[in-house]
């Protein structure tokens, strides 16, 4: 069970991904407890690796709320891992160091299919107890986002074994014996939807699906084995929790060619907050989906290593670009400020300084305009 609720004192974050009246426009950035900050680095040497830190929920909270003491943030994200549901499905996850992720047993033949499970969602018990600390640390000041990422996504590397320039083995899985990763990606669309309803249960406030690689496949092959699957775990989500209702983020890298796609609820109700990375125009994609639901993004990560100046009035420029909150007939759209991508870990923090006052400071003189 998760901490008794806390009366939020900055529900901005929650009530944008509604497209509810607010103040300004909330931001949180996409890897904001990561390597680009001095004391994630310290915090990752004492826990020894990577999977020490993100295991350990004493450490895990610490990095989460690492950015917010630096900057007037308006949500934490859970610090995880997108593959701890295939390591609790026995693959092996590794990260060696200056390397990505890796697993030891992929999956690639019949019988490695065969022997997929949705896994006991108690060798994910670190993940619950590390959203249920971080709640209590926060003790209201700002909503939880947990997160998995999608059924597509997780296949990816599982089949794999590790990232990739090419998805040459899943793509050719995806061809020559579609059977085997459909019965892949069901087993991880069940498994995700519990994981995520399990992090709800612990706490968590809203949770997006990061389908990452979604945008690597043909435009038939994306609805038939991403899409599909995503929508098949936004279904089963809870949608309520603490007497408020739990928003849904999907986020598909290189996915807005099929914006209205996505956007279309699924039966039972779809996500009600998209993802744009920054190819997509902010004001296009909004007039593309009518308001139906809310838009998260977009500014360029690298916009962040240019002066501080520059990354004022590009993040003014993606503002402007979604266009005023309230609309002439008198309904919401909401945006939820992001990055198009995760932050680089090169990025100057003093950057990101720039970047929330920007964005805090436009939007209230907009609102105030009009």
């Amino acid at each position: 069970m998760s901490e008794p609720a806390t009366a939020l004192r900055n529900d901005t974050f929650l009530r944008a991904c509604l497209r509810e009246p607010t103040a300004y426009t909330p931001l949180w950035l996409m890897r904001q407890a990561g390597r680009y900050l001095p004391e994630y680095n310290a915090t990752r040497a004492r826990a020894g690796s990577f999977m020490g830190l993100a295991t350990n929920p004493d450490f895990a909270t610490e990095v989460t709320l690492q950015p917010l003491e630096r900057w007037p943030l308006d949500a934490a994200i859970l610090f995880s891992d997108i593959l701890t549901v295939p390591d609790a499905m026995g693959l092996g996850l590794s990260f060696a160091a200056g390397e990505g992720p890796r697993f030891a047993h992929p999956v690639r033949d019949e019988a490695a299919v065969a022997r997929l499970a949705v896994p006991d969602l108690a060798r994910l018990r670190y993940v619950f107890d590390a959203v249920r600390s971080i709640r209590k640390a926060l003790a209201g000041r700002v909503p939880l986002i947990g997160f998995s990422g999608s059924p597509w996504t997780l296949a990816c590397y599982m089949v794999e074994g590790a990232g990739s320039d090419d998805y040459r083995t899943v793509k050719t899985m995806l061809y020559a014996r579609p059977d085997l990763l459909h019965r892949i990606l069901d087993i991880n669309a069940q498994a995700v939807a519990a994981y995520l309803n399990a992090q709800i249960d612990a706490g968590a406030q809203a949770v997006m699906v990061f389908d990452s690689w979604g945008g690597v496949l043909a435009d038939a092959a994306f609805r038939t084995f991403s899409l599909r699957y995503t929508r098949a775990v936004v279904r089963q989500l809870k949608r309520e929790a603490e007497g408020r209702r739990v928003p849904c983020i999907v986020f598909t890298k290189g996915g807005g060619g099929w914006l209205e796609e996505i956007a279309e609820p699924a039966e039972g109700g779809g996500a009600d907050v998209i993802g744009l990375d920054w190819t997509t125009d902010l004001g296009r994609a909004r007039k593309r989906i009518d308001d139906r639901v809310a838009l998260q993004g977009n500014l360029d990560p690298t916009v962040l290593f240019a002066p501080p100046a520059v990354v004022a009035a590009e993040a003014r420029a993606v503002l402007d670009s979604f266009g005023a909150a309230k609309r002439p007939d008198g309904r919401h759209g909401g945006h939820v400020f992001n990055l198009g991508h995760g932050i680089s870990q090169f990025t100057p923090p003093e950057h990101v300084a720039a970047l929330v006052e920007a964005v805090h400071g436009h939007s209230r003189r907009s609102r105030n305009a009009t």
